[in-house]
Order: structure tokens, then sequence, then C-alpha cells
């Protein structure tokens, strides 16, 4: 699970594009805080900081507590807009989470014992079918990444969502088939020796 990120912000007393051109050129960056039954609120929040946090590489799988007048609003990152050119942010969505709030989430994969698998040892390649996994899980238990053993899997072997143990207080987003997450294939020479064996190297 990542550390609670922390983020203070001051609330927007006006909307409109020329009010966030404006913070925009005092280094401040609009955003929103919406759901939890409640009004969404308009906040600017220092883009530097922003632009760190984002820098973590997990700062979507992570609770952010927004701090306004002395009070922290426990938020998850939604979207962040970014500029064409100089891929500043400049403007951020945050969802307003409740105690015992479920969230869906894309959670990174990692896979794991690659000197452990025998279509990998002879040479296999390792296709990534899916690279992140949609999960509804608690809020305050989001997984920093989902490991995937891959011991004893041979070339031809398909690596599905009902092979991988998710952490406690997870599930699946989707639920109405078993997907697959990676594949082990022959090597891209035995495949064309296989598929055209009068071609020459």
């Amino acid at each position: 699970m990542s550390d609670t990120l922390h983020l203070p912000a001051e609330t927007r007393e006006r909307a409109g594009k020329g009010a966030s051109r404006a913070l925009r050129r005092e280094g401040r960056t609009p955003a929103v805080i919406y759901g939890g039954n409640e009004e969404p609120l308009a906040i600017h929040v220092e883009e530097k900081l922003l632009a760190r946090q984002l820098g973590t590489g997990h700062f979507f799988n992570s609770i952010v507590e927004i701090e306004i007048g002395g009070k922290a609003v426990r938020t998850l990152p939604k979207d962040v807009a970014f500029h064409p050119v100089n891929s500043r942010p400049v403007h951020a969505d945050f969802l307003r989470l409740s105690a015992d709030a479920k969230v869906h989430v894309a959670v990174p994969v990692i896979f794991a014992n690659e000197d452990k698998s025998p279509g990998l040892k002879r040479g296999g390649v390792l296709n990534i079918v899916r690279h992140e996994l949609e999960l509804v899980c608690a809020a305050d238990k989001i997984p920093d990444d989902i490991v995937i053993d891959v011991t004893g899997f041979d070339v031809g072997a398909s690596i599905h969502i009902s092979h991988v143990k998710l952490p406690e207080g997870s599930a699946s987003a989707i639920t109405d088939r078993d997907f697959t997450i990676a594949t082990i294939v022959a090597p891209s020479g035995l495949r064309s020796q296989e598929g055209d064996t009068t071609k020459s190297d």
C-alpha cells in the first residue's frame, strides 16, 4: 500500500477560464473535489508539489489527503489534464472518499521467478497482455502492485486472472471471464522455422 500523500490546497473563489489562467500564472493548478454525496469543491494546489507527487509513479493508486483550512479531505486522484506543449498539470480531479469506500483502480503487474519458468529458460518470451489489473478494493488497502509467479509455466502456457492470488480486500473489476494476463510464446526464430521450413537464416 502506498503511503498517504498530503496536498495543501485553497478554495477557489472564482471559476472560469480567466480565473484559471490567472492561477496558473501564479504557479497554482486548479482542481475539483467531488463525490461523497457532497457538492463539488473548487480548489487550487501548488503546481510544483502536484508535479512532484505525480512523479512518484503511484499517484493514482494513492490516497491523497487534501488539506483545506485546517481540515483534511481523503481523496483518490481520478484525472489530471496536462498542457499539450510543456506537459505542466493544468487541472486535477479528486474523488472524495468515505471511511468505508471501495475504489476502482488500475494496479501494475510484476512478474516474478522468471528463472523458474521452463518455457522462459528454453528461450520462450513472456508476452504481457495486461500491464495493469483493474481492481476493486478498500480505499485504505490499495496495493502498490500485483506480483505474479511464473514458476512452472512452459511455452504455450497462458496466465489467467484465476492464477493470481489477489491481496485481501481486493477483487478483479472484471468478473464475467477468466481473462488472460500473459502468455509464454516460442522464440520468434523457432516460430518462423516451424512456419516456413524452407526459409533460410
